[in-house]
């Protein structure tokens, strides 16, 4: 997608409506073929893209479109039928041109939209850098941008976006040391999600703790809150101050250890991948509890989700018999997490901010 460009306002025709808001650059079709249902569209380049009648009936701008919203209108029971799409054309300057039984006027599709669907620029991962999987080589701290200008200069702030999306982790530097400002910074991200820890989660060391994170004991690699049927995502670390020695942050990318496991431990995998846990909150007020394995590959698609978190890991729900294999592989799991190779280690200075994907990513203390 780009924005209006010279090429297109120079057509002499009028540019088609798109199904949402974006302008996309004009890149005119040379061929259309109806069979079967569906239009074959080509392009000069070879590429070509197989269009459903009725999704290119939910997709136009008049009839399937509400243009103001740019929503589909048509409930499914009343699509039309497939063979009411008697044509699929090329206008003059490229676009495509429908002709549909019942209706007195053709509807048009723009070019550059139908293609950014044959490039696949449809799909969400599109909008965000590709996961790059990390080890210990690739970087000794986490990957950081200054944090001066980073709610007044949107440029910073979509650099520190893109640069967390990248590795599942970045951290800001010099950010406000108030500790109001962490809220209002990731309420700009999108909306906070909160827990039995409320809304935002102070970690501190305290007396009568109902969680080994109020206290001052050695946390290692692991993600929060596997009680949840979708554990949180992306969580951020805000160093409001530090007076202790110690405490260094510990960060391991779960992609890199679950792809170890897969490449050269199979059989742990597979254990990992298959065998159930039930996590639960071992508190006195609380019960929140889910069923699910240590790597949770979810469907097809679907992200990855890491359930690896011992002080909540209450039960095997497996067969006795899968039980010491579960243990072993866990125990690996565990050990590779662990291992220098993938682990990086760092201290929390005030004005710190660490943002990761807690679903992937493995941290302690």
């Amino acid at each position: 997608m780009s924005p209006t460009t010279a090429n297109q306002q120079e057509l002499s025709h009028e540019v088609p409506l798109t199904p949402d808001f974006y302008s996309y650059e004009w890149n005119p079709i040379t061929g259309a073929d109806l069979r079967d249902g569906f239009v074959h569209v080509t392009w000069s380049d070879g590429t070509t893209l197989a269009c459903y009648s009725l999704w290119l009936a939910e997709s136009s701008p008049g009839l399937g479109i509400e243009l103001s919203s740019r929503e589909g209108v048509i409930e499914p029971s009343d699509l039309p039928e497939v063979t009411d799409l008697i044509a699929g054309t090329v206008s003059d300057h490229g676009a495509l041109v429908l002709t549909w039984a019942n209706r007195p006027d053709p509807t048009i599709i723009h070019p550059g939209w139908l293609r950014h669907v044959a490039d696949d620029r449809f799909r969400p991962k599109s909008y965000v850098p590709q996961r790059v999987h990390w080890t210990a080589a690739d970087f000794a701290e986490p990957p950081t941008i200054d944090a001066t200008r980073i709610l007044e200069d949107d440029e910073v702030f979509r650099s520190w976006l893109m640069t967390l999306a990248r590795f599942g982790l970045a951290r800001l530097r010099n950010a406000p040391t108030s500790e109001d400002f962490l809220q209002t910074l990731i309420e700009r991200v999108g909306p906070v999600r909160g827990s039995n820890f409320g809304k935002i989660f102070d970690v501190r060391s305290m007396p009568n703790p109902n969680s080994t994170a109020y206290t001052t004991l050695n946390l290692g690699q692991h993600t929060d809150l596997p009680t949840r049927e979708t554990p949180p995502g992306f969580q951020f670390l805000h160093c409001v101050r530090n007076e202790v020695e110690g405490g260094w942050s510990r960060m391991t990318d779960g992609l890199a250890v679950s792809e170890e496991l897969r490449t050269n431990y199979p059989n742990d995998y597979a254990a990992l991948t298959t065998l159930n846990w039930v996590f639960f909150n071992r508190q006195r007020t609380e019960d929140h509890r889910w069923e699910g394995p240590m790597i949770d590959l979810g469907g097809p698609g679907q992200p990855l989700t890491l359930r690896a978190f011992y002080p909540v890991r209450g039960f095997p729900a497996m067969d006795p018999a899968d039980v010491p294999r579960a243990y072993s592989a866990m125990k690996r799991f565990s050990a590779i997490a662990h291992d220098p190779r993938f682990q990086i280690s760092f201290p929390f200075e005030a004005g710190d901010i660490v943002g990761f994907d807690n679903r992937v990513g493995l941290h302690g203390r």
